[in-house]
Formats: C-alpha cells, structure tokens, sequence
C-alpha cells in the first residue's frame, strides 16, 4: 500500500385562529414535516463517534472517551443546557491527549460568544498542526489542521443544522398562533376603517332628527350591502411569513471550506509521495474531480431536488473513484467514500442505500485482493473512513433538506392559520353585521314613513341602539369574536321583526333554551339572526315568522314571498344558499349538524332549519 493511503488516513474526512383551528392546521399542515428531532440526533451522533477514531488506531486513546462524552453533551439538543464555560474547559484540559482538537473547536464555535469565537477556533485549528500524530513533515502539520478545521466546521454545522431542524418543529404552533394575532389587527383596523366608519355616521345621522332619515337608511342600506357581498378571495400563501434563506448561511462555507481542505491536504501528500511523472498529474487531476463533483453534489437544494446534470456527474465520480482503487502506486479508497455520499445524497433511498453498501464492499474487495493491499486490520480502517466520509456530507445534505422541509412546512402551516382565520372573521362579518345593518335600515325607513314625530324619535333612538350594538361586535369580531345567546337573539328577533309588522310566534322556548350549551345555543342564535336578516331583507309581505325549538333543534318559517335577488348579489334565500346559507352550513357542520333550507312545501314563505344530529328534518309550513 502507498504511502498515500496511510496519510489519507489522517485526512479522512474532507471538510458537515383559535386553538381548536390551530391543533387543526397543525395536523394538516405539519404531519409530514420529517422525522422527530430525536431521529436527526443519531445523524450527529454517528458522525462525532466516527471523528472520535484516531486515524490508524483501532481502539481511542482513553482520554478521548470523555472528550466524546462532553461533546455529544454540548452537541445534541437534549442536552444543550450543558453547553457552558465548565465543559469547554475540560475539553481544553483534555485535548492534548484525547487528539481530537476539532472537537474543541466545535466546542469553542458552540459555546463561546461572537466575534472572539471565530478568533479562538483559529487559534484551536493551527495549535492542532504540531499536536498531530506523524514525522512532523509538512503533510503531517497540514494534515492536523486540516482535519482539525473540517472536524470543527463539520460538527458545529450539524449540531446548529440539529438545534435549528428540532426549533423549527417545536415553535410551528406558536408562530401561527403570533401570524393569527397579526391577521386579527389589521382586520381589526380594515373593519374599523370601513364599518366603523358607517356605524358612526348612522348615530351621526340619527341625531339630527327625522330630515337626515333618508340618508341614514342610505348608509345602513350601503354597508348591509358591504357585508353581505362576497368577500374577496385572498391567498394567505406566503402572508407574512419570514422568507429566510434555503438553508443558513453557515452551510455553504462550509462545504466549500471542508471540501478545500481535504484537497489541498491530499495535493500536498501526493506531491510529497514520491509518485512522479505523468500519473502524479492524472492522479492529482482525479482527486479534484472527485473532490469537486462531492461539492457540486453537497450544495445545499430544496428536498427532492437533484443536481442539474446528476446523471453525468455521478457516473463521472463514480468511474473515477473505482478507477483510483486499481492504481499502481496503490488503492486509494477514500474516494469511494465520496462517492457514496454523492450516492446517497442524488439517488433516491430505496436505491442509494443498496448502492451505496455496494461500493463499500467492492472497496473492501479490492483493498483484500490487492498484493500490496492494507490487509485486513487496514482494511477495517479504511473501511472506516470510508464510512465517516459518507456519513458526514450525507448527513449536512440532509440535515439541510429537513431544515428546509420543515420550514416549508411551517410556513404552510402559518398560510393555513391566517386564511381560516379570515374566513372565520369574513363570516362572522357577514353573519353577524348583516342583521343590525338591516335592522337599522329598517327603523330609518319607520321614522320616514311614520307621521308621528315622537315614534319616529323612538325609531332612530333604536337605530343608535341597534349601531352601538353592531359596533360593539364589529370590535369583538378580530378577537374571539362576539358572545351571542339564543335568549337574547329571541328578544331581539320579537321586537325587530314586531317594528316590520311581523307577528313572532316562539314554540318549545321554555325546554328548548334550557337544553342548548354554550356551542350550540351561539349556533342557534347566528342561525336565528340571519334567519331574522332574510326575512326583513328578502320576504316580501311576511307577516307571520315561527320559531320552534327543542333539544338540537331550531327551525324559522316564514310566510313571505321571496324577494328576487339583484344580478350578482350574494346571500338571500336561495336553496343552495349564497354566503349567509354557506356560512351557516359550516358552522353546523363543525358541531356535527345539518342546516336544511328551502321554500316552504304550500309554496309561500321559507324554512330554515338546523339540527345537531344525523336524523333529516322535514321541513314544514
């Protein structure tokens, strides 16, 4: 075996809405956000144990077994309340003899404050230059730093890749939680600009008497129109979510600094080899291919995505690297370990991992055979190498994938959050507003027509009532949204619709308000207010509305004739329902109910019905 093997062996590793809705969305958005933090440690702790061999030495030095145990302490994330001034020291104390300084170098960019920690890491990775096992030769120093740099860089960018993939999942929640919140005022501020707005100006207008009447029912007539519209499809893909970059910055240099490093420490033993001629230029040649296609095949790319050419490239790496194992100098199966991670990283799993096995036995194959192969304690070695190799540039390709991936999938999970909770407030808008717009527009239209002064006073007195009330729910509406009752809503459905010339006719109250809890009596009242709101706007010469109640049940017939819809206007009473029916139907169904709705059977009036069980409900007259 070459000399260069043997010193390749010191070089070994090259270069590392509410919370119902949110539990929801969460589910949706975050089941197939990778595996569990716990998992992804494994891949930090296979490499740290892999670095953890000193090159040519079966067994470690015994002071190396505690400078792993305090690394896998400062590295993995169950543990990084560990990371602190005491365990760096006793890695100081300890590296002397453990010979592993990329150890504390990680250490040192883990624990040690900025600017001063890239400073100290210097000092870490040229100190590991004359503490390096070997004759002291140039190779020798070289190849100390070198691995002290790529160990230090490697480890360091796992561990930040680990912390950053297991903070990413832990913090989904909240950050769509925090999204919500944001959502919510600047609805907040929309409504009030625009809503608010118009409810000011109705009490504005209704105190100035009986000669701004007209113009009240004008505004109210207006914004019931607003509400009532559909509301403007808005994606919520992408809404406020923090872009960042792919992966963090920290990952790019250090592919490219640990892929340097391995050749220029390679380059300086091949010169000092002895191999002279034509094959000292193929050989070194070969290395940087191999070398380079490793960093072509390692930078960071969203999941799924291969390397553009990847077909060529990988043959190419993988010719070359097979190629080196038959050289005349000697094997050189380090590069076989490149090829497998380039390997893992471009084909898919199902075939990378056969493949991959593949080439570390053909490796040990040939090393065997060889007459001036290691033997079989080398081969251990090298096959050792090989793996690490492998293991390292595969894991920082996957450490970044999950990174991204999981960062894709907290940003879908925020998108979902922020457009269920503008639905939620859309809905509510239109559900809730609707009525006391109408119900205003209504009493300006009383105070018009009526002759006596004093009624008409009353009849804007109650249209400043029925503003106050409609503002105050506007208010409520970006947060957790108004509390309604079905007493209330009862009250208020007699003396509106009485104000119409509607006789209001109640059955099963006394059970059915005793039966409701508080989810499904605030269903039932949002279905009686806008049960109460189609009557006023859509049932022309209704003057009879029944209201029946019992245990899951609420039904409002009335026996108007239906009123035809402008062209384009949304809501009213058709069967299939516009936005107010829409609205509705999901509100029952997230209760496990049916909403049913329709003309009533003898032909005038309409039925709307919503009950919270499986059972149909026939509709009558």
């Amino acid at each position: 075996m070459s000399g260069w093997s043997r010193g390749l062996r010191h070089g070994r590793v090259p270069g590392g809405t509410d919370t119902d809705a949110d539990a929801d969305a969460a589910k949706e958005a975050g089941s197939d956000a990778g595996p569990t933090p716990t998992v992804v440690s494994v891949i930090l702790v296979v490499v740290v144990l892999g670095f953890s061999f000193e090159p040519g030495v079966v067994l470690p030095r015994p002071a190396a077994v505690p400078m792993l145990l305090l690394q896998l302490a400062i590295c993995l994330p169950s543990t990084w309340r560990l990371r602190g001034a005491w365990p760096l020291a006793a890695q100081v104390l300890l590296t002397p003899w453990s010979g592993l300084p990329g150890f504390l170098g990680a250490s040192v960019l883990l624990v040690v404050e900025r600017p001063v920690r890239w400073a100290l890491f210097a000092v870490v990775v040229l100190a590991a230059g004359p503490l390096a096992p070997g004759d002291g030769s140039v190779h020798s120093v070289l190849n100390g730093i070198g691995n002290a740099l790529a160990h230090g860089l490697i480890i360091y960018a796992l561990t930040r890749l680990t912390d950053l993939y297991a903070e990413l999942r832990a913090t989904r929640g909240a950050l769509a939680r925090a999204r919500v919140t944001v959502e919510r005022e600047r609805a907040g501020r929309d409504l009030d600009a625009v809503l608010g707005t118009a409810l000011a100006e109705i009490t504005r207008l209704a105190g100035q008497g009986r000669r701004a009447a007209g113009e009240l029912v004008r505004v109210a007539r207006a914004a019931t129109e607003r509400v009532r519209a559909a509301p403007p499809v808005q994606s919520a893909d992408g809404a406020d979510i923090p872009s960042g970059g792919l992966v963090p910055r920290l990952v790019w240099p250090i592919v490219v600094a640990t892929h340097l490093e391995y050749l220029i420490v390679g380059t300086a033993f091949l010169l000092g080899s002895g191999v002279r001629g034509g094959r000292v230029v193929v050989y070194a040649a070969a290395l940087a291919a191999v070398v380079g296609l490793q960093a072509y095949h390692s930078l960071p790319r969203p999941p799924g995505v291969c390397p553009p050419y990847a077909a060529w490239t990988l043959g190419v790496q993988l010719a070359l690297a097979l190629g080196m194992l038959a050289a005349p100098d000697g094997p050189y199966p380090q590069l076989v370990g490149f090829a497998a991670a380039s390997v893992l990283i471009v084909l898919p799993g199902r075939t990378a991992w056969p493949t991959a096995g593949s080439l570390t036995v053909l490796a040990a194959i040939v090393l065997l055979l060889r007459t001036d192969g290691p033997g079989a304690g080398g081969t251990v070695l090298l096959l050792l190498d090989i793996v690490v190799i492998a293991s390292v540039f595969y894991g920082l390709a996957l450490l970044t994938g999950l990174v991204h991936q999981v960062r894709e999938a907290r940003g879908a999970l925020v998108a979902l959050a922020v457009a269920r909770e503008r639905r939620r407030i859309a809905r509510d808008v239109h559900d809730l507003l609707g009525y006391g717009l109408s119900a205003i527009a209504l009493k300006g239209e009383l105070a018009v027509r009526d002759p006596d002064p004093e009624r008409a006073d009353r009849h804007l007195a109650d249209a400043v009532a029925l503003a106050d009330r409609a503002l105050a729910d506007l208010r409520a509406i970006p947060g957790e949204g108004p509390k309604i009752t079905l007493s209330e809503e009862l009250a208020s459905a007699r003396k509106v619709l009485a104000a119409a010339g509607v006789f209001v006719q109640v059955r099963g109250a006394s059970c059915g308000l005793d039966e409701v809890d508080g989810m499904s009596g605030a269903l039932f009242a949002t279905v009686l207010r806008e049960a109460v709101t189609n009557v006023l706007r859509h049932a022309s010469g209704a003057r009879r509305c029944e209201v029946d109640l019992g245990p899951g049940l609420l039904r409002v017939a009335d026996d108007g004739r239906v009123v035809p819809r402008p062209s384009g206007e949304q809501g009213g009473r058709a069967g299939a329902g516009g936005n107010g029916l829409r609205n509705l139907r999901e509100r029952a169904a997230a209760l496990g109910g049916v909403l049913e709705a329709g003309p009533a059977p003898h032909g005038r009036g309409y039925v709307l019905t919503v009950r919270l069980d499986s059972d149909p409900v026939a509709t009558v007259g």
